[in-house]
């Protein structure tokens, strides 16, 4: 039996042709045409006043931290549930980490915790939209502008959802994309900034050219450039650029394949999961996800253990998620606090992820959901 992975990039129609009139028109370093024709789709599509691709997400996240003027000292809030690269933008400025606790429901930054966790050094708070549900930016933003402190949003897996009808990414000063192989809509490796207050703008690309004044010298606005400012090379490739851009014009027809599998998982394992007590993600009314990844959360980790054993078994390939950043080695060193995530440390242990990527058939997901509800065991693995 052929195995079933959990994730395959997947091609939305010309990403071949469009490298090979990158390489045509011989400029195939940073900031080049397709550079600039995903930045301005993505301003439109997002009505944000500026989006610069980079090099990743996590380097997005480094250029908000040097943006935001992130010193020794100062503290940043951000869930323990999230990739390290939320972290580490912070802390290589020299910021303590300070790990807030997520929700049960939605397994996002637990808003109600925030305001307790808010000293004197607080500079900001970056909430990650897991799985592409919002968090709730309204309290979020309110408590923030109420303390002055500044949002960065973590959207790496929430391009295109929604909270109040609005995208996310747009209620930060700051939002940072990812365009990995993993997500929705991918380059393989690449990311975004996106800029909300325009305050940020000349800046940011000074940041993003080497903390140079480069992008103003291509514009004829200098004669030549210089170093200015702190910065380094987080400019994306044109030829990477050249394989978003179609992925981009597809997103449409993209999200509408991904609601469709999310849509066909909850319909399909809802009577299972009520009968095993296993959960399944929720979604609250205010919010559109972005359709970015299933998950089960198992009564147990023994239970959830035996699940990703038995699928394997079938040949389908399921994964858990985080380690809760505040229980890693760094996290212990850094954190100034005492963390106390303890529904951070329950999810983590339970949660497994399915197969999700923009291939992935109706015979596929039948296959999944097969083989997830053959399994029999969870009243043996409390």
């Amino acid at each position: 039996m052929d195995r079933l992975p959990f994730n395959r990039p997947t091609l939305a129609g010309s990403e071949l042709e469009c490298i090979k009139q990158a390489v045509e028109r011989m400029h195939i370093s940073g900031n080049g045409g397709f550079t600039k024709d995903c930045e301005t789709l993505l301003e439109r599509t997002l009505g944000v006043p500026k989006v610069l691709l980079t090099t990743s997400c996590t380097h997005a996240l480094e250029m908000a931290a040097l943006l935001l003027d992130i010193q020794p000292g100062d503290e940043v809030i951000l869930p323990s549930f999230t990739f390290v690269s939320t972290a580490n933008a912070f802390v290589l400025r020299g910021a303590t980490p300070v790990f807030i606790d997520i929700r049960p429901d939605t397994l996002n930054l637990d808003e109600q915790r925030l305001e307790r966790l808010i000293t004197r050094n607080t500079k900001a708070v970056v909430p990650v939209h897991y799985a592409g549900v919002g968090c709730d930016l309204n309290m979020i933003t309110q408590i923030a502008a109420r303390h002055r402190l500044k949002v960065v949003e973590d959207n790496a897996h929430g391009l295109f959802g929604r909270f109040d009808g609005r995208y996310l990414g747009t209620f930060g000063c700051l939002a940072t994309q990812s365009f990995h192989e993993t997500k929705n809509v991918t380059c393989g490796e690449g990311g975004a900034l996106v800029i909300n207050d325009p305050e940020y703008i000349q800046r940011a690309e000074i940041v993003r050219e080497k903390g140079t004044d480069r992008s103003r010298f291509l514009r004829g606005a200098v004669q030549k450039y210089t170093w200015i400012d702190y910065g380094s090379s987080y400019v994306l490739s044109d030829i990477l650029a050249a394989f978003l851009y179609p992925q981009l014009r597809a997103a449409d027809t993209i999200q509408a394949k991904r609601k469709s599998i999310w849509d066909g998982y909850h319909s399909g394992l809802r009577d299972w999961a009520s009968a095993c007590g296993v959960r399944l993600p929720i979604v609250p009314d205010s919010c559109e996800p972005s359709y970015h990844l299933f998950y089960l959360i198992l009564p147990s980790e023994t239970a959830r253990d035996a699940l990703k054993s038995h699928l394997e078994s079938l040949g389908v390939n399921s994964v858990t998620h985080y380690v809760p950043l505040h229980l890693s080695q760094m996290g212990k060193r850094l954190s100034a606090r005492r963390s106390d995530c303890p529904v951070t440390e329950d999810v983590a242990a339970r949660l497994l992820r399915l197969p999700f990527h923009n291939s992935l058939s109706e015979a596929d997901l039948g296959r999944v959901v097969g083989a997830v509800t053959s399994f029999s065991a969870i009243a043996s693995h409390p």
